[in-house]
Formats: structure tokens, sequence, C-alpha cells
């Protein structure tokens, strides 16, 4: 029979236990040592750095036969419409950037990196790519026409060809593109990918199906309306634009 010091000792130490196994991930994340697919984990800047350590995710120039911008992150009038949907886990915005391009159109890593997923489980359907970058920043690359030919644990460079681009229905004619996001090393943010990307960004606006699409909430209506403003986002956390009073007026409402 146990008695009441041993049975406070036990329950101390089992407590002890749970605790640690709840809290081991966030300890190894403060330690910046290994994510979840084994790679070195860098500590993200406090700020977007001045010069932009990313390219765009093709080789060649943008145009109505190569590639186009198509929809930008953030708080767009598509996604406050599937807020509560497809972009809930993302507090309501789109968390990514989308460039319209034919079906095997050639995809090239941002920056200098390490493979962390092929197929896995943070990218977009049908396939999809991860790479872990050494300045804290993950780039996933989604909706791509077949497996790439790389392997977790493989390096590749800035400019490399990785992938294909493909269609999210997987028809090459319903909606041929390429979804990219910027990610931190263990998957808890979501970043803006324009201020981390060099590009001419006024000069792809332009010349994209992208317009003045984003969602306005009336009693800030200045607040997240360009392309470099656009919120970070927590996955899983609360949604950012549950607006009250906003432009353009939802369906149903006046």
């Amino acid at each position: 029979m146990l008695t009441k010091s041993l049975f406070v000792r036990l329950t101390i130490s089992i407590s002890l236990l749970v605790i640690l196994f709840l809290t081991a991930p966030f300890l190894n994340a403060q330690e910046g040592e290994l994510n979840h697919a084994g790679n070195p984990v860098a500590a993200l800047p406090a700020e977007f750095p001045e010069e932009p350590p990313f390219t765009l995710p093709f080789a060649g120039p943008a145009g109505p036969d190569t590639w186009l911008l198509s929809q930008s992150y953030g708080n767009t009038v598509g996604a406050f419409a599937q807020r509560r949907i497809f972009y809930h886990a993302g507090q309501g915005i789109h968390f990514g950037l989308d460039f319209s391009a034919p079906c095997g159109t050639e995809v090239v890593a941002i920056g200098n990196g390490i493979v962390s997923e092929v197929d896995g489980r943070h990218g977009s359907a049908p396939h999809n790519l991860v790479i872990d970058h050494p300045n804290g920043y993950s780039s996933l690359y989604g909706h791509l026409l077949q497996t790439p030919d790389l392997v977790p644990g493989e390096a590749v460079e800035r400019g490399q060809v990785v992938a294909l681009s493909g269609d999210s229905f997987e028809t090459c004619y319903s909606a041929p593109h390429l979804h990219l996001e910027i990610r931190d090393n263990h998957h808890w943010q979501a970043f803006n990918p324009v201020p981390l990307i060099q590009a001419d960004w006024d000069s792809l606006t332009l010349a994209g199906s992208f317009g003045a699409n984003f969602q306005r909430d009336l009693t800030d209506p200045r607040r997240w309306q360009t392309i470099q403003d656009q919120p970070s986002i927590v996955f899983g956390g609360n949604l950012l634009n549950d607006y009250a009073l906003t432009w353009p007026p939802e369906r149903g409402a006046r």
C-alpha cells in the first residue's frame, strides 16, 4: 500500500513528466537547433531585412505566355469571402502568392537551402516542395505538376530548377498556377513574401490579373491596402479580418 508521502512524490513526478512532454517542442524551438525535418533552424530577424534575401520563383520574365501574378498575399477580397472556410487556419487571409503559369513551367528555388519536404504535410496538393533556408525562413511551392525529383536533406541553390508548375485541379486548364509561401522554419508563422523577394512589384501588379482587391475594414479603411503592408499570420490564430463594417459588402449584406 502506498504511503501518503510516496503518493505525493509519484504525483509530482508524473506531473513533471507531463509538463516536460508538452513543452519539449517549444524548448527545442527556443534553442533553435533542428525543426521537424531535422534541418538546422536559424533565428528570424526582428524585422524584414532592408535588402530582400530571395528572388522570384521563375527564371524567365513575366508575360502572357510565361507567368503573371494572379493573387497577392494578404487580406484579398477572395480570401475574405472564404475566411471562415479555406483560410481560417491562416487567420482569414491568403497566406501565399499565386502566380498563373502554364503547366510544366520551370520553378526555381528562391534562395539557397536544404529540402525539408517533398509532397509533405505542409504543402498544397497535388504535389509540393518545402525548402528550409539558413536565414530562418522556409519557402513552400504548391500545386506542382509532379513530385519534384529531390529528396529531404538535399541542398539546393538559388535559381536552381526544383519543380514544374501544375494545377490545383490537376486538369492544366482549370487553374494552372504556382502557390508560393514563406514561413518560419517551424511552420508556425507565414510572412508577406513581397518585402522578402527582389522584384518589380509595381509592374507585376499592373501586368497580371491582380488588381486593387484588398478587403476594407470601414473602421480603419487604409489598413492593409497595399501589397507591401499585409500582416504576418500565426497558424491557428484568431481571424484578423472579422469585420463588422466592410467593403466590398458581403453577399446578403446591404
